[in-house]
């Protein structure tokens, strides 16, 4: 069993070197640069994109706040609604038989 799984480990770590021997990318590619197409946006949506383009750090730190926002909107939102069907999770008495 553990010759069969070395025979078949083996194997594959041959056929993942396929692709380089035969340098089946060619040459090294150079940098890529992604940005955001902005010529159909408007208002939110552009500014978000045009932040994303010119200053990525600030735009991870509106990502982190607004995540940040929604959770905890969401979570109110399941708060409340648990409330109105009846279980309240303010209690934390602990129930064992």
């Amino acid at each position: 069993m553990l010759k069969r799984m070395l025979t078949g480990g083996g194997l594959g770590a041959a056929l993942s070197l396929i692709p380089t021997l035969a340098m089946a990318a060619g040459d090294k590619a150079e940098a890529l640069i992604v940005v955001a197409d902005t010529r159909v946006l408007t208002g939110v949506q552009l500014y978000f994109a045009d932040l994303y383009n010119e200053n990525m750090m600030i735009f991870a730190v509106w990502s982190v706040v607004l995540t940040t926002f929604m959770g905890v909107v969401l979570g109110a939102l399941m708060d409340l609604i648990m409330k109105h069907t009846g279980i309240d999770l303010t209690k934390r008495s602990l129930v064992e038989h």
